[in-house]
């Protein structure tokens, strides 16, 4: 018997929806910023134990602004932390539904997977029926890639 873990149905309804929410996502997030891999990888980051630091030196910058030079902006930096602080539940938020979302798609391709499985088992042993030959040369491809592999090995090169 094939798995079931999950039962979805979305009307058009839904998908107008979730299309509409996506398309003002998309829109607010336009001014976002895309880094490339390389800036990823050499860009300063702020873990935990650094934002602790960076979060008191801009308290003490902020009452000491005498003391920093006129090149740091100590209230872009404020400015910066305010919309990180704004931005951050937002993200979690997002990434909470795009984890479901990704579950969700693992679970419907699971459940598609299981059910051909079994419902090929069947058909097998059901004998050859019309487009079987067709569907078991499909599959070939898909089984058959290991002992394919191991023939490959076993012959000597040319």
């Amino acid at each position: 018997m094939s798995q079931h873990l999950i039962s979805l149905s979305l009307s058009d309804n839904d998908l107008t929806d979730i299309d509409a929410a996506l398309k003002t996502l998309e829109d607010r997030f336009a001014g976002f910023l895309v880094l490339s891999p390389e800036e990823r990888r050499t860009i300063l980051k702020m873990g935990d134990k650094t934002e602790a630091f960076c979060r008191q030196t801009l308290t003490v910058a902020t009452q000491n602004t005498q003391a920093i030079p006129p090149g740091l902006d100590v209230v872009e930096a404020q400015a910066d932390l305010l919309t990180l602080d704004k931005l951050r539940p937002r993200l979690h938020r997002l990434r909470d539904l795009m984890s479901r979302g990704e579950d969700t798609d693992m679970a419907l391709g699971s459940d598609i997977y299981s059910f051909s499985l079994d419902a090929y088992a069947s058909l097998k042993i059901a004998g050859k029926g019309a487009g079987l030959e067709t569907l078991r040369q499909a599959m070939s491809v898909r089984f058959n890639r290991g002992a394919k592999a191991k023939t490959q090995a076993t012959q000597p090169a040319g």
